[in-house]
């Protein structure tokens, strides 16, 4: 991605907010933009996002006192979601720059991360905000809830991977932190009453590579089809653990564990997100993303 530009399709019809868009637009732009060498690159990359950060928590303000001021009803979960981009994902986003000197991998997380849920984000709660879209965050777990399915996958990552995983996002809303080259899989469950859930496990590739890489003890170089196979019978037995920790498949049963692509995958999203959508960096070998659907 060389180039991001605004489009008149993010307005929502408020100016100040439509200006503080276009402005978050155009800071990313130059930072995907920086053609320097490493050194300065870096330290330019270092003072652009902090910018970023500090010009986006001032837009969520302003734009929740906007709403508040036209009494938006649902101003409490556009809320949550600007607090779990200020309190999760831009400081989980920092650290791995910060562990990784800014590396240009996690240059790149950052900004796909970022440009995903910039344009998401726009297009379907900010627009919702005048009645231009319509809010897709329709089922909200407790908090109690969430946080206990969040200590299961953590504890899960680290009994089956040997990986210390942090949590990124828990209102993961199918931005492509892989640039396309990720594995994603959905375990189809069936009740006897005809019920239906749906598990999504998204691995970055390199991800894989790496921490199949230490259970095995030798290097890999591409994920072929042994990989592919041993990832997927990963996930199962993943699923299965974290349903020991969190009441997940009871009274359910696999009725199918498929392959999806990337962009089967985000159809998920289309009409509305799924209740549990929760992203995590596998320990800084990349990006993991974890869903359910009812």
């Amino acid at each position: 991605m060389n180039e991001l530009k605004w489009s008149d399709r993010f307005n929502i019809g408020v100016d100040s907010i439509d200006k503080a868009h276009q402005r978050l637009f155009s800071i990313v732009d130059k930072l995907l933009n920086l053609n320097e060498d490493m050194e300065k690159q870096q330290h330019a990359c270092r003072e652009g996002i902090k910018y970023f950060k500090n010009y986006t928590f001032k837009h969520f303000a302003e734009e929740e006192a906007y709403m508040v001021s036209i009494q938006y009803p649902q101003y409490e979960m556009h809320k949550r979601l600007h607090d779990n981009m200020r309190d999760k994902t831009i400081p989980a986003l920092e650290r791995e720059l910060e562990e990784q000197q800014y590396s240009m991998e996690s240059i790149q997380h950052f900004l796909g991360i970022c440009i995903g849920w910039l344009n998401g984000h726009i297009m379907i709660e900010d627009r919702a905000i005048t009645g231009r879209s319509s809010n897709k965050w329709i089922h909200q777990p407790e908090d109690d809830e969430m946080n206990s399915l969040e200590k299961a996958i953590i504890q899960v990552v680290q009994d089956l991977f040997r990986v210390n995983a942090q949590t990124i996002s828990t209102h993961y809303g199918g931005e492509d932190f892989s640039f396309g080259n990720a594995l994603c899989y959905r375990l189809n469950y069936k009740a006897q009453d005809g019920k239906r859930l749906q598990v999504f496990l998204v691995y970055e590739n390199q991800m894989i590579l790496r921490t199949l890489e230490a259970i095995l003890g030798k290097q890999l170089k591409k994920l072929d089809k042994t990989v592919v196979y041993a990832m997927k019978v990963l996930s199962q037995k993943f699923v299965d653990c974290v349903a020991t920790h969190f009441i997940l498949t009871d009274g359910y049963e696999l009725e199918r564990n498929d392959m999806l692509t990337f962009e089967q995958f985000t159809r998920t999203f289309d009409k509305e997100y799924p209740p549990y959508n929760l992203l995590f960096d596998m320990g800084g070998k990349g990006y993991f993303a974890f869903c359910i659907k009812k």
